[in-house]
């Protein structure tokens, strides 16, 4: 991945970052913690400037929440209820249940969408709900921006200080990454065995 990764860049400069991230926005897999810290370490090297690292690698970051954004949008929430009422039991979500999200989501949306975007894994799919809701794109887009700018400048940072160490970034966070779809694959392992058990939510 990293040789991939400084390849890419060498090649292209800031453009190869700004795409690195775009992508790693699409395709989880693909860890901004390897790519931003590189970003870090080759301005540390002089070789390129902190800020526009930085910038760039933000762009590529809100560009790539945009496509989950508009998959949420395209889905809305009267089409979410009907597949609720199809496949309820997989979604471990009824009409009802659909409900309740959209209206915490109304209350708490803005700050889900904004701190969402520092926490590995959340980050990318965090976009996909506020498209459901309807978040308005220009908010949706100052709130993606400015949780992306916290975390891309904290990596960028990262890399920068450790300069040749920059790997040792992705050996910390990625842990962190593991442990938050461990804990989102046991909430849905156990709201399934829930349902298995009690039944769907009835209608109050």
């Amino acid at each position: 991945m990293f040789e991939w990764a400084l390849g890419l860049v060498e090649q292209m400069g800031y453009w190869g970052l700004l795409a690195l991230m775009f992508l790693e926005n699409l395709f989880p897999p693909i860890p901004s913690e390897a790519i931003m810290p590189l970003g870090g370490f080759l301005a540390a090297q002089g070789k390129m400037d902190p800020i526009l690292v930085v910038l760039f690698g933000t762009a590529g970051s809100v560009l790539g929440a945009l496509p989950w954004y508009a998959l949420g949008r395209a889905v809305g929430h009267d089409r979410l209820i009907e597949l609720s009422r199809r496949f309820g039991f997989i979604m471990t979500m009824d009409p009802p249940d659909v409900e309740q999200a959209f209206s915490w989501f109304e209350r708490h949306g803005r700050k889900a969408v904004l701190f969402g975007r520092l926490i590995p894994a959340i980050r990318t799919l965090i976009s996909v709900p506020a498209g459901l809701a309807r978040m308005s794109l220009p908010l949706f887009l100052v709130l993606t921006t400015v949780g992306s700018l916290v975390w891309t400048t904290v990596l960028a940072g990262a890399g920068y200080l450790l300069e040749s160490q920059y790997e040792l970034v992705e050996q910390y966070v990625d842990p962190l990454s593991k442990i938050v779809v461990v804990i989102v694959v046991g909430v849905y392992l156990w709201r399934l065995g829930r349902r298995a058990i009690k039944g769907p939510s009835q209608p109050t």
